[in-house]
């Protein structure tokens, strides 16, 4: 039996259309599964880093044009930019160290300021990724078709959402395989921007002298004229509206399960590898925009202006200015990677805490959150198509969620370090680091929320907290249910017994019993006492069967997958021995799966061969007024495990198991 893809027995044209688009099933019992699956550090700051990095093509230009006709303050600007960076960058290193599972803001939210504040920080940054995919994609497509007629623009739209759909099933193969399928474009950004960076510094080396005279003139002028305080709100306008340059730092704290081992070796290494491309990109343009005196050119970006002008005297210039910009577009695709692959994980944290839906936490038979990722595609092509694909709107709505979750991340971080200073020798170093971060990440949120608040930001604060209100909504619908179920635990886990201990081993021609079960809980115990009062003395074995089910709160290592099966097969011989004290014989079967139906259905298939005479059961949440909504809160699992084994000719019960709520 193989237990790790829901198609080995299901022939057909369109199986194998599906087969070739999303690749074939995961093997669990691989030992190299996890080193074969997991990023090196180069790898995971393509798929990470690419976020950070395109947001050159857009954070610097904004903040730039902000200062108008004051371009003195570049150089500060620059200088500021490259500062924040290595702040935020050091500050997230410190929560990779600390929280080695992942989740980034969202779990030190939780964790240090508890869940309230974490809700907060995960919603806001499950919206930000998902706008992240759609400005991304959105201003790819416009760089593309900049250079194509103005007939061809109609076709913008249908574009973003084409490439959209390519990145769902790109993402849905896997995640290493997607990236290796971007990292060319990538690479390609890389080389020619740095090419053009230091071009610009090394050719353009006399003007620094003059750039410093015009700095000490601009800001007397200034001083004369605006002040000290027109300078500094001036100067922290710009700095703040420039805060998209920072947006995908906290990507590599967020996707640690998917790093090579060592994790937070490699994670703080890629997160090395972001700031530094990032400050050195980001901070290097400003001076160059200051040292060739850029100025903005209509229908067209800075950088382009720039790389036209550096590139304009070399031979085949056009040729490589042209592919400079053509990079800079289509890294935008390769940005919008991060949010499928951070997106996802964020809402399987927030799902195992049952602030999503549980079924967001499950694997695809690839090993992917194909759940999540088909939830941040969909609606992402929703906003391209509410905005008509407009970069203008969508970045303002974009600009505002991050620095929600990069504050909360560092007041939690501040509160942890306060918490553990006895443990950690060098808490005031990195507290006074994260007390600055807040300070910066603040500042840029309060400013960027009240610049954008009325061009479209307001539509971003409506989206997160309809978000966090249906977090809500969906978390006191979990709660009320553990309560009913509670109350079957205290009156059903002690279950007495008073007959003798049935120790025969099971003989395959009698009356068997299979019962489904997952943990031992009230649920369980209620289903097997529910058997044997509706079918007196019909069965004399009773075989409990349960699944192991890989998801992504336990698909983090070999060692938390050994923990999982031990669990469960503790949670078995408990079972096992209460049958065996009700007088049955008894024993159990387990495997591990990604998909619990179909490792379920091939268990009780290999068990109705052996055990002709047998009946599967299992039991049935139910309530007492169905709601549309529980289908989607609650799996169907028993209801599917029955048609199929019904199908195949095997007896199967459910059992209700009433729940007042």
């Amino acid at each position: 039996m193989n237990p790790n893809g829901p198609d080995q027995r299901r022939p057909g044209i369109a199986n194998k259309i599906r087969r070739a688009l999303v690749g074939a099933p995961k093997q669990l019992n691989d030992p190299a599964l996890f080193h074969r699956m997991s990023l090196i550090p180069v790898l995971a700051w393509i798929g990470l880093g690419a976020d950070g990095l395109s947001s050159s093509a857009y954070g610097p230009e904004e903040a730039f044009r902000a200062l108008g006709t004051h371009t003195y303050l570049t150089i500060v600007l620059a200088l500021a930019t490259a500062v924040t960076v290595f702040v935020i960058s050091y500050a997230y290193a410190r929560i990779i160290e600390h929280f080695p599972h992942g989740g980034g803001g969202y779990i030190v939210a939780t964790h240090m300021l508890g869940e309230r504040a974490g809700v907060i920080s995960g919603s806001a940054l499950l919206v930000d990724y998902i706008l992240t995919i759609t400005v991304s994609i959105a201003s790819c497509t416009d760089a593309l078709f900049s250079f194509l007629p103005l007939h061809f623009h109609g076709y913008k739209l249908g574009t973003a959402c084409l490439l959209t759909i390519f990145l769902i099933v790109l993402n849905i193969r896997g995640i290493k395989e997607s990236i290796f399928v971007m990292a060319p474009i990538f690479m390609v950004f890389v080389a020619t921007h740095l090419l053009m960076l230091l071009d610009g510094l090394f050719t353009h080396s006399d003007r620094f002298a003059p750039m410093a005279a015009d700095f000490q003139h601009g800001l007397s002028q200034d001083l004369s004229t605006i002040g000290f305080l027109g300078i500094t709100l001036l100067f922290l306008r710009a700095y703040s509206l420039g805060g998209g340059t920072y947006t995908g730092i906290e990507a590599v704290s967020n996707g640690l399960q998917i790093m090579r081992e060592p994790h937070v070796k490699t994670g703080k290494r890629t997160m090395a590898y972001m700031a530094v491309s990032l400050a050195f990109t980001a901070g290097i343009l400003f001076v160059c925009y200051a040292l060739i005196n850029i100025r903005p050119v209509e229908g067209k970006t800075l950088n382009a202006v720039l790389a036209e002008q550096l590139f304009g005297d070399w031979p085949f210039g056009n040729v490589i200015g042209f592919i400079t910009i053509l990079s800079e577009g289509a890294l935008l695709l390769v940005a919008a990677q991060t949010g499928f692959v951070d997106g996802p994980r964020v809402m399987s944290n927030m799902a195992v805490d049952s602030w999503f839906p549980h079924r967001f936490a499950a694997l695809s038979e690839r090993l992917t959150m194909r759940n999540g990722i088909f939830m941040m595609g969909g609606a992402a092509i929703v906003l391209l198509i509410y905005t008509r694909g407009s970069v203008s709107a969508l970045v303002v709505m974009y600009s505002i969620n991050v620095f929600v979750t990069f504050s909360l991340s560092q007041l939690g971080m501040s509160r942890f370090f306060v918490e553990h200073r006895e443990k950690a020798p060098k808490w005031k170093q990195h507290l006074t680091v994260h007390l600055v971060g807040l300070a910066l990440c603040a500042t840029i949120l309060v400013i960027t929320t009240v610049e954008k608040f009325a061009e479209g930001g307001w539509l971003t604060l409506v989206i997160t907290s309809l978000v966090i209100g249906l977090c809500y909504l969906i978390r006191s619908h979990y709660v009320r249910v553990r309560r009913g179920i509670a109350q079957l635990d205290e009156s059903l886990l002690d279950f007495p017994t008073s007959g003798p201990v049935n120790t025969a081993p099971l003989t395959p021609n009698d009356s068997t019993a299979i019962q489904l079960v997952g943990a031992y809980n009230g649920f369980g115990i209620h289903t097997l006492l529910s058997i044997v009062t509706t079918f007196p003395e019909t069965y004399k074995n009773i075989i409990f069967v349960s699944v192991a089910v890989i998801d992504s709160g336990s698909f983090k290592g070999v060692h938390e997958m050994e923990a999982l099966e031990d669990s469960v097969k503790e949670g078995l011989e408990k079972y096992v021995d209460l049958a065996r004290r009700l007088g049955f014989a008894a024993e159990y079967r387990m495997a591990t799966g990604i998909d619990v139906v179909e490792t379920a259905i091939n268990l009780c298939m290999e068990l109705a061969a052996e055990f002709p005479r047998c009946t599967v059961f299992s039991g049935q949440l139910t309530f007492r007024l169905e709601k549309f909504y529980h289908r989607m809160l609650h799996n169907e699992t028993a209801f599917a495990i029955q048609r199929r084994l019904q199908w195949e000719g095997i007896t199967t019960v459910i059992l209700p198991i009433r729940v007042k709520i």
